[in-house]
């Protein structure tokens, strides 16, 4: 009942102050909200089921196991979420939509009534992302479509396990779990890098922790080797973004085609790059097997989520690992305003040492 209730406060707002292309957007993603709301089966039930795939089942105790470790070492606010499972038809749960103009690094801004702006736009028929990506695509934007496994209601329903979870390895899947809880802990409308770096770092340091008491260093070698690819390829990125934004800042200043030539050349380059930098790597990096046709939406999307890890994770450091602490300095971060927010990021990040 009390997320019936929710779900049609929600809708009524929406009506309110959606116009008719809103309308149509937010149609489907209630729809597709609705759908997991209602298809979720309890896990105690189908833990009971003899019956059950025993990797399903391997699966499904782990995650219940770090849903406790969850609220108990890591002081998520795990609530009601993760108690029901669902089998989706398809391997990811939504597909994101990600637009950012042609000489720029600035990802476009989509607000909504109830989590504010954000710099993607979540659909759940990839038909209608598509739509919207070419109309950006006609102005000239780079545009990605991102599959995405899974994403946070920030607490306002009960969030389901479902199969993009626990088709993961399961490792990958409790790292996944902790990273969509953490998102209920602090959210900071309008910034989406400040809010998915807070996450990956919990999930990082989530993860270490678990597999410590879990005895697994391989999976915690597996964990540092991925880690370590990806500050790696935030190197590389970080370099490109560098000579990226210096060309832009000419925008207006130069030709178009020029910029476009210039700009194709600094792409080209961090493939090459990142290419022979993954060429004995095992799986797949950061980027993919080969980032063919890297745009700036590519850039920003790593960005978001890798910018500010190295700083919350020294912030954690600073608090002892008391994640309560942690959470609270957190908190307080996220109420300073946007400069002085970041030069305080910064310089967290600038302290930082892996192996410190």
């Amino acid at each position: 009942m009390k997320q019936l209730s929710q779900f049609c406060l929600i809708l009524l707002t929406l009506a309110a102050v959606s116009g008719c292309t809103s309308l149509r957007y937010y149609s489907q993603a209630i729809g597709g909200q609705w759908d997991l709301m209602v298809s979720g089966q309890p896990i105690h039930e189908l833990l009971a089921d003899p019956q059950l795939d025993a990797g399903l089942r391997r699966q499904l105790r782990t995650a219940m196991a770090a849903r406790q470790f969850a609220r108990q070492r890591l002081a998520l606010p795990v609530g009601n979420s993760y108690q029901e499972y669902i089998q989706l038809e398809r391997p990811h749960v939504v597909v994101n939509l990600m637009a950012v103009p042609e000489f720029s690094l600035a990802p476009h801004q989509w607000c909504y009534p109830v989590v504010g702006c954000q710099s993607y736009r979540g659909y759940f028929d990839p038909a209608n992302a598509r739509l919207e990506q070419a109309q950006f695509d006609a102005q000239g934007f780079d545009t990605l479509l991102g599959a995405v496994t899974a994403y946070s209601t920030l607490g306002w329903f009960d969030d389901p396990l479902h199969s993009g979870f626990t088709d993961l390895p399961s490792e990958r899947m409790v790292a996944l779990l902790f990273h969509e809880l953490s998102h209920q802990v602090v959210y900071l409308a309008g910034d989406t890098a400040f809010n998915e770096s807070f996450a990956t770092a919990v999930e990082l340091e989530g993860l270490r922790l678990w597999l410590a008491e879990q005895g697994e260093p391989a999976g915690f070698n597996r964990a540092l080797e991925r880690l370590a690819r990806r500050r790696q390829t935030q190197a590389l990125v970080t370099q490109a973004t560098a000579r990226l934004e210096t060309l832009y800042a000419q925008a207006g200043q130069r030709p178009d085609a020029e910029l476009r030539a210039d700009k194709q050349a600094i792409l080209q380059q961090l493939r090459a790059d990142y290419l022979a930098l993954s060429e004995d790597w095992a799986q797949p990096g950061p980027l993919g097997r080969d980032p063919a046709n890297l745009n700036n939406a590519h850039l920003a999307l790593f960005q978001q989520y890798h910018q500010f890890v190295p700083a919350f994770r020294q912030l954690l450091r600073d608090q002892d690992f008391d994640f309560p602490d942690f959470y609270q300095a957190v908190e307080a971060l996220s109420r300073l305003a946007p400069d002085a927010r970041r030069q305080r990021l910064d310089r967290l990040a600038q302290r930082f040492d892996e192996h410190l």
